[in-house]
């Protein structure tokens, strides 16, 4: 399953056309925040989908019934550029555990390059539905080795991938390599063209170095 949450109208797309704007992504807070409330905006549409049972609540007048999402998930970010969203999906699931995937770049000579895993963290997944995030998914290679990375520890229930924005052959690409039943991916936007260099267009830029400053080489 592939939602894409600016195909509709919603508030949610004004969000995301301020973290494109290049102006108003000097303001790093102000990028920090939106994409929190964009993290927040994905795990409501996302508790939709979970299991849910009714609850008898008692109010100081009697009784309600509610029916309530009865489980809570692991949220997992690829580290930097995933963790602002993290913050807002765990805003919204307040009791989900939480991991950590680092990867980086190893650049050739010839300007190519290939992912590697640095450094994995994460609770108890086995038979758990997962939240995987990460800002962009742009070649689809660092959100699949994170979600194999995943599979290492357990098998989850359920992977739902959140991204900000995907490249249509990213996307693609990653679907092609994880399972489809197990996977759903949970998208801002899908942009149509993807450079030589791994980089999605329009897009918006690198966004760990917009949410946490440029990194030093």
């Amino acid at each position: 399953m592939v939602t894409i949450l600016n195909k509709e109208r919603s508030l949610f797309n004004n969000l995301l056309a301020e973290v494109r704007d290049q102006e108003l992504q000097k303001d790093g807070a102000r990028f920090r925040s939106h994409c929190e409330r964009m993290g927040e905006i994905f795990g409501y549409e996302i508790s939709k989908q979970m299991p849910s049972e009714v609850r008898q609540i008692s109010t100081p007048l009697g009784i309600a019934e509610e029916q309530v999402v009865s489980e809570s998930p692991v949220i997992v970010s690829v580290m930097r550029a995933g963790i602002p969203l993290h913050m807002g999906l765990l805003r919204m699931f307040h009791t989900a555990g939480g991991g950590f995937v680092s990867l980086y770049r190893n650049h050739d000579k010839d300007g190519s390059f290939q992912i590697s895993l640095e450094y994995l963290s994460c609770p108890d997944i086995q038979g758990k539905t997962v939240i995987l995030c990460d800002a962009l998914i742009a070649s689809g290679s660092t959100i699949t080795l994170a979600c194999k990375a995943l599979l290492t520890k357990g098998t989850p229930k359920h992977i739902h991938i959140v991204s900000l924005i995907a490249s249509r052959e990213g996307l693609a690409a990653a679907r092609k390599k994880l399972p489809a039943k197990d996977v759903s991916f949970w998208l801002g936007a899908v942009d149509d063209e993807l450079t030589v260099k791994s980089y999605i267009v329009p897009g918006l830029g690198d966004a760990g170095d917009l949410a946490f400053g440029e990194k030093t080489t």
